[in-house]
């Protein structure tokens, strides 16, 4: 039976809506629920936070959202566009037009420099920026030229930015980025975060064990046992800096 065509609905201001999202791998005795009916609205240009346990679903959230791998049942759009019934070949499009990601592990490669890492995107973007100037948002100008071992972890992880937001996308996903580094490194690396998120106003999730993470939050999404369990505005969010980890 061929997949139902990808449709398309009316959000105003929003950038991602979920409804009834579920996610299930396996079968009989090894079946394993990771997402049990999420319904979630994210607005355009928000810094979003979210929480939750190992295992309580967040990571495969974010892979359905961005595009990495598709929901069971239940609907998932960005901007009004239905990504849940995409095909393989216009997910590939819509990441490679909409969505930068960063890992806990950067995935750097290391035989080229920070500029030359940052440049593999530019050469396939639409509207890039340049490998200089993403660099420099991230704090990095003076180090384009350095290989990922002459390079603190946190240096690292930034040039793992600095390549996700050259190809300025409309959506930031990242998990775990501050999850291998000490607390004052990871502060520089959520700087850089929130210097995206202000500077080119993309919609950006930081997936987190940290709960203190979520005081720079505008949105906070707890996750438990495959659902939201709750979501909290923060009005007054603070700068990373300020924040005790």
């Amino acid at each position: 039976m061929p997949a139902p065509k990808s449709q398309t609905e009316p959000m105003e201001g929003l950038c991602f809506r979920t409804r009834g999202l579920t996610k299930t791998y396996g079968k009989g005795a090894a079946e394993v629920q990771a997402l049990r009916g999420v319904d979630l609205e994210l607005p355009d240009g928000e810094l979003v936070v979210v929480l939750g346990a190992s295992g309580s679903g967040k990571s495969t959230f974010l892979n359905i959202i961005g595009g990495l791998d598709k929901a069971t049942s239940g609907e998932v759009f960005f901007r009004g566009r239905d990504i849940g019934h995409a095909s393989r070949q216009e997910l590939t499009q819509y990441r490679r037009r909409n969505v930068g990601f960063v890992f806990q592990f950067y995935n750097l490669m290391p035989s080229l420099t920070a500029w030359e890492n940052v440049a593999l995107v530019t050469e396939i973007a639409d509207n890039p920026l340049t490998p200089d100037a993403a660099l420099d948002m991230v704090g990095l100008k003076d180090r384009q030229s350095h290989f990922p071992a002459q390079m603190s972890g946190g240096e690292q992880q930034r040039v793992a930015i600095a390549r996700a937001i050259a190809k300025q996308p409309s959506v930031l996903l990242c998990d775990e980025p501050t999850g291998a580094l000490d607390s004052a490194t990871g502060t520089r690396v959520l700087e850089a975060l929130k210097t995206v998120n202000d500077s080119l106003n993309a919609t950006t999730l930081i997936i987190t064990h940290n709960a203190g993470v979520a005081a720079m939050a505008h949105r906070v999404v707890i996750f438990a046992d495959g659902a939201v369990r709750e979501v909290r505005l923060n009005p007054n969010p603070k700068h990373p800096r300020d924040i005790t980890w």
